[in-house]
């Protein structure tokens, strides 16, 4: 091994080119072996690429010749290092005293050579140019001499020699650096000494201070270098993204080996379980088969060769996100699922551009770069008087993001367009109108969620959706629980009717088939040879005769009945785990529309929210003008329904477009206010909010009548055209004072329930 190594080693160090990468290669590949030196010392200079070597030599050598004859070898045989195959390999003899520094001196063609006396007190000379160039000129080409002008004062007095290439600056620093010229040689009575130095040809930070004092032009460069960055590169990876999660569920699909380890993961875990035969659960079949209608509607609009924009509205937990991606889009590719909720929950600009791009998988995405420019563009307005672009607002944000998500889309939609297919002539834009199938579907979910909070994502999200929609890229379905979602997708698509379903709750019927099936899934009811081998639980279950009691109560919201689902097959009753969901709905009420501490942030009282609950819990509907009517919204009373109806505490139901009555938000929510109104604490505490409001507001308006009527009463001469309005505002303060006092008994009354009970 060791001999193997040795070998190895000899023949790398007479390769010729491992020599030309080893400098003391190269030094001994440079001296001919006749020459008549004996080499003493090597002192290596890195940061000017060369070498210093001491040698002797016999007395009778001239020094001359073995220069001389060094050059001829090189100039005969050039040696070109590796890492600099272009530059020779050069020597030159040391004239001077070379000064072996570690500054912060780094070589330039120009040097600078001071003019010294040889001895302290004697006088230099100051040489000419041609001076100069004599003794400079056999180091290389030299571009220009500059000597100091005959006034100057400066002393040492010097001149600069500018070469044509940086090394030659090199070889003549360190071979004359110290050199003294003699008196022959016109270096004055004692003598010249040279000290020479690198002069910077380029002051240092020069780019950089022309860039601080050129800001009208440098960051308008800036900026524009930017976006063209930005459109060259990161735009189409961006594209290739949001591609990826566009279609990734159809590009796993069709994987064979995705699909071998599903299917395999789904075999061991049937074995972990224990469990060789699994009932799919059919549960929600029971909702699907009632609305084979909206279904196949659905359908049928996607299929449309006219652009498709359809609106999906009902309640929350009315099931209106698996009835188009798990009902209407099954099987079908290239679908993109945008869910507003996360954006518009974002705090912040960074939060929502974040959110907003995880929803469309639009990545890289610098979201922290937009409080970075921010400042710059503070700062180069402050500088240079204008806004520079290179912050963005977050609707221009929002826009590029939605803006790649079209690109995408576009490109997906004709992947499966042929160049030899009939439709060949077409253009793009026509193919895609001809071929509605081909069109991406994009569904957002949860439009106008919280849209009290800011409109710019859904105004951003509408025009985009129009957008796409009118340009065929593809079809939109917006899924919405805000009823009056026309006012905000209008602007998007003013001249266009929105094609739109109405989901509602299911009907009692429905909701028990899906509660019962509900229970019978998962459960072995039959033997491999079909034969029977035990009852459904709900058939073993003798408490399901209370189900049609409890889903009148509950309604036919899907989200209830699951949750009654789920309790009963947990063992309880029906009857107990419908009041267990009314207990939960209530607590539900008063924390968030009763006792929340933050109540000042909404747009409604606690008193008015208890007068809406006390009124529907009297009757399951009210008239919506009585309502207004009341004393309790006299002022923005329409204001305060429709951000109730926000909250989903109650439903405003329309006819024509205009509001008549008011029902509970949930069908729940009914059997919640009436327990909520049974509680004689809680029913008292806020009737005696409710007087003490009522009391202020008829006690503001005394105070109001008895101001006009001192107004009155300090005109000269009383007229008696005032007699009417005196005796109107006498009949105002009587009436508010009999309020008053009525009032005062009232709350008389329910302070002694609250002081007795618990």
């Amino acid at each position: 091994m060791e001999q193997s190594i040795s070998k190895a080693m000899a023949k790398l160090n007479t390769d010729t080119h491992a020599s030309r990468l080893d400098p003391m290669g190269i030094i001994r590949s440079a001296i001919p072996k006749d020459l008549p030196i004996r080499i003493q010392e090597i002192i290596p200079r890195m940061k000017e690429g060369g070498v210093f070597i001491k040698f002797s030599h016999e007395a009778g050598v001239d020094r001359k010749q073995i220069e001389e004859r060094l050059a001829a070898s090189l100039e005969e045989k050039p040696i070109y290092p590796l890492w600099n195959p272009w530059r020779r390999v050069r020597a030159a003899l040391v004239k001077g005293k070379p000064w072996f520094e570690d500054l912060y001196r780094f070589p330039s063609p120009m040097l600078r050579i001071e003019f010294l006396p040889a001895s302290p007190g004697g006088e230099a000379a100051e040489l000419s140019q041609e001076q100069i160039f004599s003794l400079m000129r056999q180091y290389g080409k030299i571009a220009d001499i500059a000597s100091m002008p005959a006034d100057s004062k400066t002393l040492p007095k010097f001149a600069t020699v500018t070469f044509k290439l940086p090394w030659y600056a090199i070889m003549a620093r360190n071979c004359m650096h110290g050199f003294v010229l003699s008196e022959e040689a016109g270096g004055g009575k004692a003598g010249t000494v040279l000290r020479i130095h690198y002069e910077k040809i380029i002051k240092g930070h020069h780019i950089r201070d022309w860039m601080a004092n050129h800001p009208r032009i440098v960051i308008p460069l800036l900026a524009a270098l930017a976006a063209v960055l930005t459109m060259t590169v990161f735009d189409p990876i961006r594209t290739f993204f949001i591609k990826l999660h566009i279609s990734h569920a159809r590009m796993l699909s069709d994987n064979r080996l995705y699909g071998w380890l599903r299917s395999q993961a789904k075999k061991a875990n049937a074995l972990l379980t224990l469990q060789k035969n699994h009932s799919e659960d059919r549960s929600l079949d029971a909702i699907w088969d009632d609305r084979q209608t909206e279904i196949g509607q659905i359908k049928a609009w996607l299929m449309e060769t006219a652009d498709t924009f359809i609106v999906i509205q009902g309640p929350r937990g009315s099931g209106k996100k698996e009835l188009v991606m798990d009902q209407a889009l099954k099987g079908k590719n290239n679908t993109l699922l945008i869910d507003c909720k996360p954006i518009q929950e974002a705090r912040g600009d960074s939060a929502k551009i974040n959110a907003a791009a995880k929803e469309v998988g639009y990545r890289p995405v610098f979201s922290w770069m937009n409080s970075v420019s921010s400042l710059v563009d503070l700062a180069a307005q402050g500088a240079i008087g204008t806004k520079t672009g290179f912050s963005e607002t977050l609707d221009a944000q929002i826009a590029k993001i939605l803006g790649s998500t079209a690109t995408a889309l576009k490109q997906i939609a004709l992947e499966q367009r042929l160049k030899d297919d009939q439709d060949k002539d077409l253009d793009d834009d026509q193919y895609l109108e001809a071929h509605p199938e081909h069109r991406p579907v994009v569904v957002v979910n949860n439009f106008l969620h919280k849209s009290n909070e800011g409109t710019i994502v859904y105004d951003k999200v509408s025009e985009w959706a129009a957008s796409v929609t009118t340009t065929n890229i593809a079809h939109v379905i917006f899924l919405t629980h805000d009823v009056s979602f026309s006012k905000s997708l209008s602007k998007a698509l003013p001249d266009r009717v929105f094609r739109q379903i109405s989901l509602g709750d299911c009907s009692a019927d429905v909701a028990k088939r899906y509660v019962i099936r509900h229970l019978d899934s998962g459960a072995e009811t039959s033997t491999s040879d079909g034969s029977r081998k035990s009852l459904a639980p709900s058939q073993r279950r003798n408490d399901l005769e209370e189900l049609n009691g409890c889903i009148d109560i509950l309604g036919g919201r899907l989200t209830d009945l699951e949750f009654l689902a789920r309790r009963i097959k947990a063992g309880e009753t029906p009857s107990n785990a419908v009041q267990e969901i009314i207990s939960q709905s209530a607590s539900e009420i008063l924390k968030m529309h009763i006792l929340d501490p933050d109540h000042n942030s909404h747009a409604w009282s606690t008193t008015q929210a208890w007068h809406i609950i006390k009124a529907l819990a009297a009757s399951d509907t009210v008239r919506y003008n009585e309502v207004l009517l009341s004393d309790m919204f006299k002022s923005g009373g329409e204001a305060t329904l429709q951000a109730l109806e926000q909250a989903e505490l109650i439903s405003i139901v329309s006819s024509n477009g205009r509001p008549y009555a008011i029902k509970p938000g949930k069908p729940v929510y009914a059997a919640a206010f009436q327990q909520l109104r049974k509680d004689k604490v809680l029913s008292s505490r806020m009737d005696l909010a409710v007087l003490t409001e009522l009391t202020k507001g008829e006690t503001d308006g005394i105070v109001k009548c008895e101001e006009e009527l001192k107004l009155l009463g300090a005109l000269p001469n009383h007229p008696s055209q005032l007699g009417a309005r005196i005796k109107w505002l006498l009949g105002k303060i009587q009436t508010s004072q009999t309020k008053v006092e009525g009032y005062e008994r009232e709350s008389g009354a329910l302070k002694r329930v609250l002081t007795s009970e618990f």
